[in-house]
Formats: C-alpha cells, structure tokens, sequence
C-alpha cells in the first residue's frame, strides 16, 4: 500500500452487503445503501494529548469495523475505492461470527 494516514486517521476497505435478499429478491443497484461496514487497511500513529503524549489507535488493520452512515471521505488509492476517517467516526469492532460474515 502507498499511502500511511497521518496521526488519527484509519483507511477503510468498505463490505459489499447481499445482492439478495433472505426471501431471494435481487437487489438493484439503485435501491442499496452503501454498507456501514468495513475491514481496516490502513492506521496512522495515533493522536496526541496536549502534553506531546502519543495515544494509541484502538483499531488495527484487519478489524472489521462498524461506522456512522456519513463517515469519512472516499478515496481512491491504487484503483481501488476507499474510505478515510478519524478514529472517532468508528462505533465500534465486529468480533467473532459477525465478522466472518461480513468477510
């Protein structure tokens, strides 16, 4: 990867949802909403208390990871589309079998 994020910033790899639904409709294009969830690719250092102490991200890359609706900005790096943020956009880590759904 050619890019580092710099300080609190994580770069996210979004997941695709289901195309259909449980019942077997297929979903179009037009009517999906973009997924709130993704796996992080990349993580900056961390961000830094007023006295120069560095605090570590909670995220790492890997994590699958929970995010509001209009978090972060897309980019594109490499051909590919991602998602910048702070690590203050993120809700929250997906653990366990809901993880390995998302994937």
């Amino acid at each position: 990867m050619a890019f580092t994020p710099l300080h609190d910033r994580v770069l996210v790899r979004r997941v695709e949802s289901d195309e259909k639904t449980k019942g077997g409709l297929i979903i179009p294009d037009s009517a999906k909403e973009k997924p709130a969830e993704g796996v992080v690719v990349a993580c900056g250092e961390g961000s830094r208390k007023d006295s120069g102490e560095l605090i570590p991200m909670g995220v790492k890359n890997g994590d699958h990871i929970l995010f509001g609706k209009w978090s972060g900005t897309e980019v594109t790096v490499d051909g590919e589309e991602l998602m910048i943020m702070k690590e203050s956009d993120i809700l929250g880590i997906i653990s366990g079998d809901a993880a390995s759904k998302a994937a």
